[in-house]
Order: structure tokens, then C-alpha cells, then sequence
């Protein structure tokens, strides 16, 4: 019998495709077509496939691309310009007038690239962005080659982008209808949070959303304050308000969710919705520390994110990875809260869940799409090498990422992006630092 002519076969030390969980020893992944067509042991290839081009990692693990659930990716651009001052004081006294004096196109842009280019390099290969302009998100990423979500924002006061909640939508629907072909792309309605967007806007927030089936994200019970708010404005908590609105559902991505009540847990897991936690931001702003282990616990669909870089300083989902397996475990007093297999399913499979595209990425499985990583774990960091799932959550970080393919294309080759000058990216940067400073 012929062999079946394929274009890339990557042998691995381990492929962990997910779904099953665990780590398959001497396996390789073959690709044709931008897509997954097996995973199988690596002496069972030859028999079958002649791949065009052929990918040898012993000391690697393979893996699906990471999903970096939440992130504003042109703020990288104010990454520590704001450090060590609480989440309101943040927004009013140093994000939002910077935004209102730098904040267009081509700011976005350029703070895209700087934040794709620092992605792809950790492994990412798609992201949920939320950031004015998204047209001009959308040129960065997929210039680079990156996959995306774009979050249309909504607010209720005026921006360099749209000066009121009509504007938003219109803007960031009319964003939609341009790009919609790209199939790298994707879209959710992005209302900031309910204490920046008000009944009536939510309310057609909700009716856009169910009548273009599109998602809506939005920033959720991030803070005590913001909680408390609520009660004394509307006499609920936030979800329930946004509840009542209409919000939520399997569509409804809830961002931070740090302080949820074991009602709130309730009606997320009764009506389907996602959380997305951003251990690293959470801390660095003292916002808390989100229960995790009990959204688990309830089959609430957890996600990871970073949040912008100007609130992390990392667009790093393997430390998201460890603060959140660690985390968890400090916050329950239980050391096997959280194991090193669900976090990586949230950075992987539940990440693409909570998007809505675990059809096509989020696992390695046949038919999907071939988003895949590859990490050594025979670096001096990471050895010796008992468990790979443990040594990629606890021991191996970004910088173990070697190579990355999305849609079968590699986007980074043994760690230099092959779809970007990042000289230009970092000059680009800097550029903007002088203006800033």
C-alpha cells in the first residue's frame, strides 16, 4: 500500500494532546492541510505517512498552542507605568488619561505587535483580546500569524475611539463585517464591566448578542469595592444584576470572578457561563484570590489569562499555570486542589471552550486545527523529567518554548519568530516610551 503524502510529521519525546490526559511517550503529530490528521506512536509513522517535512524532538513535549484567555495586547505598550497602586487608582490616575492622549489606530497597532511577538514566543498561539480600535488589533495579529478573539469594547463614556455607548457598537460591529472572512479571527461583544456600562447599553449589548450569536465578555467582580458598589446601586451583585439583564448563558465569558458568592458559583454553573482567571493581575493589583477550586468543583468551565501587560508585566501563560495551581492550593488549605492536568486543560481546552472554538483548537486531536507547541523539557530547568504535565506547570517556563505552528505553519522556529522583524517591534516600542515619558 502507498504511503499517504502528508506535509509535516513532528516526532516528539511526549505529545500531551489533552483529551486523553497524560503524556504519550515516543508519539508524533501528523499535519495536512493546516489541520491534525493523527496522533500516533512515532514507529508506527512510517507504515503509513511520507510527511513533506519532518520535525525531530526527542527531549520535547508537544502540545496544543496556549489560549491566552484575557488580554488587552496594545497595552503592552504602558507595561510598568502604573506598578503598585490599587485597581481604581490605576484606571483613573494613570491608564485611562494616558489612553486619552495616545489611545489610536496606530498606538494599537504597534502595542499589538509588541504583544503578539511576546505570545508567540511563550507558546500562545490565540488570544481574547479587549482593546479599542480592534481593526488595527486585527492587522498586528495577524500579520505575526497569530489567532485572536477580538473583543468589540463598550462604555458608556466617551474615548479617542467612540464617544458613546451607539458609537461603540456600531464601531466595533462595522469591525466585524470587515474582517469576518479572516479565519483566524473571531468576535465578542466586550462591555468593560457594570460598574462602566449601564442597564439600557447592556440591554442591547444582550439583544445584539443573541440576534448575531456572539459572545460577551466582560470584567466581573474583580474587587470588594465594585461588589459593594452593586449592592448599594442596583441591590444585587453584579452577576446577578448583569443576570437579570439578560447576560448570561453558555456565551457569557466572566473575566476575574475573584469574588463571586456560592450563589453567584450557583447561577454560573446553572446557566453555563465561563470564568476566566488572571491569577498574576489579581495579585499585583490586591484584588484577591478567585475560588477556583470551587468553580471546578461546580463544572464551571475555567479558563487563564494574563490581563494587559500593564497590569501583569507578563503576557505569561505558564506562570499563570503555576500562581494558579499554587494559589488554589494556599486558598483551600488542600495540596491537591487544582492539579497540574486542569490547569493546562484551562490554559489549552478550556480556554478554547470559554472562546467557543474547542471545535478547532484547544486539543490535539484529528480534524482539529494544527495549533501546536513544542517545549524542552531537556533543559537543565526541567530535568530530570518524572511527570511532563507536572514539569510543564511547576518547572519549564516560556522560555523552554522552541518551536510553534498554527494552522500547520511554524511561527516560530527554534525561538525567533519566523513572520516578524522583532528589531522593528522593539524600536517601535521604545519610540513610544520617549513620547510617554
Amino acid at each position: 500500500m502507498p504511503l499517504e503524502a502528508v506535509d509535516l510529521r513532528i516526532d516528539a519525546g511526549w505529545v500531551i494532546p489533552i483529551e486523553p490526559a497524560g503524556a504519550l511517550p515516543a508519539h508524533s503529530v501528523i499535519v495536512h492541510g493546516g489541520r491534525i490528521v493523527a496522533v500516533m506512536p512515532t514507529n508506527e509513522v512510517d507504515l503509513r505517512y511520507r510527511a513533506q517535512d519532518h520535525v525531530t524532538l526527542p527531549r520535547h513535549a508537544v502540545l496544543p498552542g496556549l489560549v491566552n484567555a484575557h488580554v488587552h495586547a496594545a497595552m503592552s505598550l504602558f507595561r510598568g507605568i502604573a506598578d503598585d497602586v490599587p485597581l481604581r487608582t490605576w484606571l483613573e490616575a494613570h491608564i485611562w488619561p494616558r489612553e486619552g492622549r495616545f489611545a489610536a489606530p496606530d498606538f494599537v497597532y504597534d502595542g499589538a505587535r509588541l504583544a503578539a511577538a511576546e505570545m508567540l514566543r511563550g507558546g500562545i498561539t490565540c488570544c481574547n483580546d479587549m482593546y479599542f480600535f480592534p481593526q488595527a488589533t486585527a492587522k498586528a495579529v495577524l500579520e505575526l500569524g497569530m489567532r485572536a478573539m477580538l473583543g468589540l469594547p463598550v462604555l458608556d463614556f466617551p474615548t479617542t475611539y467612540a464617544a458613546d455607548a451607539d458609537a461603540y457598537l456600531r464601531n466595533g460591529l462595522e469591525a466585524r463585517d470587515a474582517l469576518k472572512g479572516e479565519s483566524r479571527l473571531s468576535f465578542c461583544l466586550a462591555p468593560h464591566a457594570p460598574y462602566t456600562v449601564g442597564n439600557a447599553t447592556w440591554e442591547r449589548v444582550v439583544t445584539y448578542a443573541r440576534q448575531l450569536d456572539l459572545p460577551i465578555q466582560t470584567h466581573l467582580a474583580e474587587t470588594v469595592a465594585e461588589v459593594e458598589e452593586s449592592r448599594e446601586r442596583f441591590r444585587a451583585s453584579p452577576l446577578f444584576r448583569l443576570h437579570e439583564l439578560g447576560a448570561t448563558g453558555p456565551g457569557f465569558i466572566a473575566i476575574h470572578a475573584v469574588h463571586l458568592t456560592p450563589e453567584d458559583i450557583e447561577l454560573l454553573a446553572v446557566h453555563g457561563g465561563h470564568v476566566v482567571h488572571c491569577p498574576a493581575s489579581n495579585m499585583k493589583l490586591a484584588s484577591g484570590i478567585a475560588p477556583v477550586a470551587q468553580f471546578v468543583a461546580r463544572g464551571i468551565n475555567v479558563a487563564l489569562g494574563t490581563d494587559g501587560a500593564a497590569s501583569n508585566n507578563r503576557l505569561d501563560i505558564f506562570g499563570e499555570m503555576r500562581l494558579a495551581a499554587l494559589l488554589a492550593k494556599v486558598a483551600t488549605g488542600d495540596p491537591a486542589a487544582l492539579p497540574a492536568q486542569t490547569v493546562l486543560a484551562a490554559a489549552t481546552l478550556g480556554a478554547a471552550r470559554a472562546l467557543g472554538l474547542e471545535r478547532d483548537i484547544g486539543s490535539l486531536a484529528a480534524g482539529k486545527k494544527a495549533d501546536v507547541i513544542a517545549v524542552d523539557l531537556g533543559c537543565i530547568e526541567a530535568e530530570p523529567c518524572y511527570d511532563p504535565v507536572s514539569d510543564l506547570v511547576h518547572a519549564a517556563g516560556r522560555e523552554a518554548v522552541t518551536d510553534v505552528w498554527i494552522d500547520g505553519e511554524r511561527i516560530v522556529r527554534e525561538r525567533e519568530l519566523t513572520t516578524a522583524d522583532t528589531a522593528g517591534i522593539v524600536a517601535r516600542a521604545r519610540s513610544w516610551q520617549e513620547r510617554m515619558q
